[in-house]
């Protein structure tokens, strides 16, 4: 059991999201793979930051990696992150790692923009990533999720 560090570091607004449980991934987006190279599908990840320079194609995200269980900050492509939503955070690992980034602080209001842009985008970058048909039948997230 570790030791108590000193007072509990201050709840911090960020960027939470879901990786996506599929993906199209080669020639033409005809094969799937599930979820990133870092993270398993379905794993939750918290955005500390983006890149707006560069259409927030890649964000910066503090997540439990795929091998171990540990915590990583690693960038990743939006387009397989999902359900971008405004969370207050309360873990300490997270609050640390998120600090130690240089997360820029947010309110509650930011956060919520920025979700909802980072929501649209992510959409739009998944369904012009891959130029060709998808794969039959394909478990990708769009076609998970779309209406029957």
């Amino acid at each position: 059991m570790r030791a108590k560090e000193g007072p509990a570091p201050e709840p911090v607004w960020l960027v939470a999201a879901n990786v996506v449980r599929w993906r199209r991934y080669g020639d033409g987006g005809q094969e799937l793979r599930p979820g990133t190279r870092a993270y398993r599908g379905g794993t939750k990840v918290y955005v500390v930051d983006t890149y707006p320079g560069m259409g927030h194609e890649q964000v910066s995200t503090i997540g439990r990696g795929r091998g171990s269980g540990r915590w990583i900050t690693i960038d990743t492509a939006s387009r397989h992150l999902h359900t971008f939503r405004a969370q207050l955070v309360y873990s300490p690992t997270v609050l640390r790692r998120a600090e130690a980034y240089g997360a820029p602080p947010r309110s509650r209001e930011e956060t919520e923009e920025l979700a909802a842009l980072l929501e649209r985008l992510a959409a739009d970058y998944r369904s012009t990533h891959h130029g060709a048909p998808h794969p039959t039948p394909c478990l990708c997230h769009t076609c998970l999720t779309a209406p029957q």
